[in-house]
């Protein structure tokens, strides 16, 4: 059991780790989606877009709901776009941190 947590979370931000798969988690933290509607926002080929909607899926991160010949894309946690602020957050300090860096090397 003691190793079921840490396995979980790994298997959870594998699922995370694709740039095309945070960007579909950032567009439906805006709102919900069809397919069509995400590869239009990212003017991205559909195989692809589904593809990586289809990874999020089985990693129970996102669901599909049927509406007659579409299918409604939505996060399964709405917690996730508190996940996904939070990473911004940390990129910016990292950004911050390094952009400061650059600046003490320039004035030395």
């Amino acid at each position: 059991m003691i190793q079921e947590v840490p396995q979980f979370k790994s298997e959870f931000f594998k699922a995370l780790a694709h740039p095309l798969r945070i960007r579909i988690l950032e567009i439906l933290s805006e709102s919900d989606k069809t397919v069509n509607e995400i590869q239009a926002i990212l003017g991205s080929e559909g195989s692809a877009v589904s593809q990586q909607l289809a990874v999020l899926r089985n990693k129970n991160v996102v669901v599909g709901t049927k509406y007659g010949t579409s299918v409604i894309y939505s996060l399964r946690d709405p917690l996730i776009k508190d996940l996904l602020k939070v990473a911004k957050q940390i990129f910016d300090n990292h950004l911050i941190d390094t952009i400061t860096l650059l600046e003490n090397i320039k004035n030395e």
